[in-house]
């Protein structure tokens, strides 16, 4: 090839790269533009809101009082009383939800008849709305026609009790709801993890007299721990920031035993309109759930430098 027919550099030595970085940005953009309107856009908003005393029916205007807001935070008994009882309600649910999931993932693994039905019918809680969820939960939970109490009743096993009002039963209750309404995301992950893994490795390990839970502890579990630790994190976030549906279900009650984060920020905002003050409540899960995922992130890395 002579000079005449070489074809022309840019200035950084890529034929056309200018063009083509244009190209790839307007590809890009329809994605996005909605992500910096609808997310970043209003969590910058809302970190700025957090240092005003913005309030609703004011006639003043808005005026930036710093970390004032914070600073009533740290002495707000209300709101970390509400952490306290958001984690609980994280834990309580991602934990055992991931357990049943697995369980119920390496069953539907199984060569079993009517295996498609089970996996449609293992799914429906998936397809529903949290208020939908929400509302057939209380019908469930109902002190005098509701399914739990009536079961109860013909098994002898007690009286009428109204779970979701009472102090000691309330949490445990909307637990259960969690638990059952956030199973199939975490099944369907890790049964994709599960149908991932090589069948020749179980194979391999049932002719070296490997037992099944050896099977599981050498071959199952390596392949789908990634999957396990990803969709747990992810879990404890969503049951972390959840509204909808505890909402539907107690609206916080009784006496705050239910009221996590999310729900305490909604009711200073558009119950009693501190909306600078709620603004600084969000601040400070944004910030929990960042640290969250940073240690979830260096573990991974830590895990990928390892393998």
């Amino acid at each position: 090839m002579t000079l005449a027919t070489a074809p022309k550099r840019s200035a950084r030595g890529a034929p056309g790269r200018g063009a083509a970085d244009h190209g790839a940005w307007f590809l890009v953009l329809p994605a996005l533009i909605p992500i910096l309107v609808l997310s970043v856009g209003p969590l910058l908003y809302g970190i700025a809101l957090a240092f005003t005393d913005s309030q609703s029916g004011r006639t003043e205007p808005t005026q930036w009082i710093g970390a004032l807001n914070f600073q009533d935070l740290l002495h707000d008994t209300l709101f970390w009383d509400s952490f306290r009882i958001g984690l609980l309600w994280a834990v309580g649910v991602t934990v055992p939800q991931f357990f049943l999931a697995l369980g119920l993932a390496l069953l539907l693994n199984q060569p079993l008849r009517m295996r498609w039905l089970a996996r449609a019918l293992a799914i429906i809680p998936w397809a529903m709305p949290e208020v939908v969820v929400g509302i057939m939960w209380r019908l469930v939970y109902h002190p005098d026609a509701g399914v739990l109490n009536e079961t109860l009743a013909d098994l002898g096993l007690g009286d009428g009790k109204d779970w979701l009002t009472g102090t000691a039963t309330a949490l445990l209750a909307v637990i259960v709801v969690g638990i059952w309404a956030g199973m199939p995301q975490t099944t369907v992950a890790l049964l994709a993890g599960l149908q991932n893994t090589p069948r020749e490795l179980h194979e391999a390990a049932a002719m070296d007299g490997a037992g099944a839970w050896r099977r599981f502890r050498t071959v199952t579990w390596p392949a789908i721990k990634p999957i396990a630790l990803a969709i747990t994190a992810l879990n404890f976030i969503w049951n972390f920031n959840s509204f909808a549906l505890v909402y539907v279900l107690t609206q916080g009650g009784p006496g705050g035993r239910t009221r996590l984060p999310m729900l305490f920020a909604y009711e200073e905002a558009f119950r009693y309109g501190q909306f600078g003050y709620a603004a600084a409540m969000g601040c400070v899960m944004v910030a929990v759930i960042s640290v969250i995922l940073a240690f979830y992130l260096v573990g991974r890395l830590k895990g990928g430098d390892e393998a």
